[in-house]
């Protein structure tokens, strides 16, 4: 019982639940599709909050590691015929190498100087995606064959929906093993303050370049996933809007609660879709919950509902 009063174990329950049985109440494609997009952009900003939450490292350009993950995948498998679960792997061991090289360099930077470092590098790989129309297609995009595995093609919302739910599963877990790992206590130190973590030895740009890297593989993937549901990719994904829906989506859940990212971009995701009646005031509405959460819950939803479940177990 104890277990299962724990994020880990009681949260990853009430996770698999959800997605289990979310299905039943979802009468249609259109709803399926908000569902599928709220699970991947849910795994791009679950490696974001390992980044933002919890080593304290902005990043305004993670919509460019979800970009070349999707342009891996496109170029890999419409003009080289690879396999598409391998051109997933490929695009992902190549935007983790991407992030790699560049991730020692930027991470030496903090403040305003990090988060103008990261909102760069998202503009190269705009502008890269953009200007190389031979291969990617240039502003106008290019469609993207299906995927497939051992022969296998899903061919409908549902089928979609199960691989990215088990995907979002899959990627809660790893990252709440991340947390609650060495890896993870580094990391909340170097947040809590750079200088004490150096003084307790802990290497602290090998852990940033580490959890930077690991955030953007987790970007590619759901990119990968993400243009082979779609059929189509326009370089608008790697634009700096998308990074900062992202972010938002992080910080309205709960930096440093990976279910708080969860939530986030689940909310964030539907919120637009359920204000459409509202015609020219969605977006008034859209802004005014937002600013709303972020006055009276600071720290995000899901850390003040946990705050005030425990004031009134007290």
């Amino acid at each position: 019982m104890r277990r299962l009063a724990t994020p880990r174990h009681g949260g990853m329950l009430a996770l698999a639940a959800i997605v289990a049985v979310l299905p039943l109440f979802l009468p249609n494609d259109f709803y399926y599709d908000v569902a599928i997009m709220a699970g991947l952009n849910a795994i791009v900003c679950i490696g974001l909050n390992l980044l933002i939450g919890y080593a304290g490292q902005i990043s305004l350009g993670h919509a460019g590691f979800f970009a070349l993950g999707a342009y891996a995948s496109a170029i890999l498998t419409g003009t080289y015929d690879w396999p598409p679960a391998g051109a997933l792997l490929a695009g992902a061991a190549g935007t983790g190498l991407l992030a790699f090289v560049v991730a020692r360099p930027i991470m030496k930077l903090s403040g305003h100087y990090l988060a103008m470092g990261t909102l760069g590098l998202g503009v190269i790989i705009s502008i890269v995606l953009t200007q190389e129309g031979d291969l990617t297609g240039g502003p106008d995009g290019m469609p993207v064959y299906g995927f497939s595995v051992l022969g296998w093609e899903p061919s409908t919302a549902l089928a979609w929906y199960w691989i990215v739910g088990g995907l979002l599963l899959l990627t809660v877990w790893l990252a709440m093993n991340i947390v609650e790992s060495p890896v993870g206590r580094a990391l909340r130190a170097v947040h809590g303050s750079e200088a004490a973590a150096r003084t307790a030895g802990i290497d602290v740009v090998h852990y940033k370049a580490l959890i930077f890297v690991v955030s953007a593989v987790l970007a590619s993937i759901a990119g990968s996933v993400f243009v082979h549901y779609r059929g189509f990719i326009t370089p608008s994904e790697a634009g700096f809007v998308h990074s900062i829906e992202l972010v938002t989506m992080v910080v309205l859940g709960g930096m440093a609660s990976i279910f708080g990212a969860v939530v986030g971009a689940a909310i964030l995701t539907a919120l637009p879709q359920l204000l459409t009646f509202l015609h020219d005031y969605e977006m008034l509405i859209y802004g005014a919950i937002l600013m709303g959460v972020m006055i009276f819950m600071p720290r995000g939803l899901v850390p003040a509902i946990q705050a005030w479940i425990r004031s009134r177990a007290r």
